[in-house]
């Protein structure tokens, strides 16, 4: 079979790689330049984060951070306050359980020691590697938070 050739078709070089040449950088192109965002650095904790509310009777439920410490409905629990937070930890001599339902229920002393009432909001942060829990009431995180919202907002918190 016999035909006419195609003569293969060339592109010229463009340098760089490929890519156009870039802009002159500067103001003479009237062009102003983003600013480049700050890249926080990757986390490098394993500790679980949940926020759940305090019902009437004390429970508090989030299966995500039950399921992160791999604890078991019925489960002992050893609870007690330290620094206005809630520590909790397994314990087969624990006076505190898991409901059959999976909840943390918290108990009366505990909730009146941090100042919880039923609907309040809490932080839950667990650490499996660590196998506990810390409850941070309401009152806490106000705490937590202030000086780092009064540094964002230019010291004004009103």
């Amino acid at each position: 079979m016999t035909g006419a050739v195609i003569k293969p078709l060339v592109f010229p070089a463009v340098p760089d790689g490929g890519r156009p040449p870039a802009a002159p950088a500067g103001p003479q192109t009237g062009r102003r330049t983003l600013p480049l965002p700050v890249v926080p650095t990757p986390r490098s904790s394993s500790v679980v984060y949940g926020l759940a509310a305090v019902d009437c009777r004390g429970r508090v439920a989030d299966h995500a951070i039950i399921a992160a410490l791999g604890w078991q409905p019925g489960g002992r629990l050893h609870i007690h306050e330290s620094h206005g937070l809630l520590v909790i930890r397994p314990d087969v001599h624990g006076l505190f359980s898991m409901t059959n339902q999976g909840y943390l229920r918290l108990p009366a002393a505990a909730r009146h020691c941090c100042g919880l009432i039923p609907g309040d909001r809490v932080l839950l942060a667990a650490d499996p590697g660590r196998d506990v829990l810390i409850v941070h009431p309401p009152a806490v995180l106000d705490d937590l938070l202030a000086a780092r919202h009064a540094e964002l907002l230019g010291g004004d918190l009103g």
